[in-house]
């Protein structure tokens, strides 16, 4: 279920901050794990061309370059020998989970599972100064 701004959970300003701190954390996380999802997709697309490159080569007789890129290229990892899925696998299941857990646990103890809780707070304030906007 959808909470609406005039869910607020009962916490103090310094309660408020340090939640909306952890959320910007796993909101940063979870951007850097998209910006990896792209780069293991660039990266994946890049290496199809260098595969059609080694065929390619080695049709129009090349055959030394082919076999650079057949044994040396094609088969190396990203980043000391790992390919990008498991770069992207461990960050997920290892730092991502983590502080998507710690995130939660946060969350549940200090705002009742409430999540945006700074936003709220601004979203009320805003709208308050909508409706009376001379106080």
């Amino acid at each position: 279920m959808a909470r609406t701004s005039d869910d607020a959970p009962d916490v103090t300003d310094v309660e408020m901050e340090a939640l909306h701190a952890v959320e910007l954390g796993l909101e940063w996380l979870q951007r850097a794990n998209g910006m990896l999802v792209s780069f293991h997709h660039a990266t994946g697309h890049a290496m199809d061309h260098l595969d059609d490159a080694e065929r390619t080569l080695r049709a129009c007789g090349h055959d030394e370059f082919a076999d650079e890129l057949r044994d040396d290229l094609l088969p190396s990892g990203a980043v000391d020998e790992r390919w990008t899925y498991d770069l992207l696998e461990t960050f997920q299941s290892g730092l991502l989970n983590e502080a998507t857990g710690f995130e939660r646990r946060v969350r549940d103890d200090i705002a009742d599972g409430h999540s945006h809780v700074a936003e709220r707070q601004q979203e009320r304030e805003w709208r308050r100064r909508a409706r009376e906007p001379d106080e």
